[in-house]
């Protein structure tokens, strides 16, 4: 997963030495965990994501589905982040590889849940991270995630 983040990401480094942080795209110098402030701000954007997802009435359907608290969940989606990011693989070293889409077949995702999660993820994103450059490349990340969990018509 690290290096799909990288090669999404990644521009010539020379490009963003004068370049304050909010506007530094992410290289293999400086990872999207890093210019996001790594664990507090993956962590930020995990909790703020369901903090969205428990309190916006459009993603009811979507929070229906998870089991409650959502303690547990919130911390293994910052798990999931901080590895995907290009930080600690704090997921894959608890629960082995991620096989996303494997994990995610008990539950039937269609259109509309892809579309709840994005919705969340979209506003976790525009609240959470400063760097438009970044914002947007995730934006981009998340949806084909998000479009790849699909297993219902």
């Amino acid at each position: 997963m690290k290096q799909l983040i990288k090669r999404i990401f990644s521009k010539d480094a020379s490009e963003d030495q004068t370049t304050q942080q909010n506007h530094t795209a992410p290289n293999p110098e400086r990872t999207p965990y890093e210019i996001l402030g790594g664990e507090q701000g993956t962590l930020a954007l995990a909790n703020r994501f369901y903090d969205i997802m428990e309190s916006d009435p459009y993603a009811k359907p979507l929070y229906d589905m998870h089991p409650l608290p959502l303690d547990r969940i919130r911390q293994v989606f910052f798990e999931f982040l901080s590895g995907w990011l290009g930080g600690p693989d704090l997921f894959a070293d608890k629960y082995g590889h991620p096989r996303l889409r494997m994990r995610h077949m008990p539950f039937p995702i269609n259109q509309d849940l892809r579309d709840q999660w994005m919705y969340c993820m979209d506003k976790a994103l525009d609240t959470e991270v400063d760097n438009p450059l970044l914002r947007e490349g995730l934006r981009k990340s998340f949806a084909q995630l998000a479009t790849h969990m699909i297993n219902q018509d």
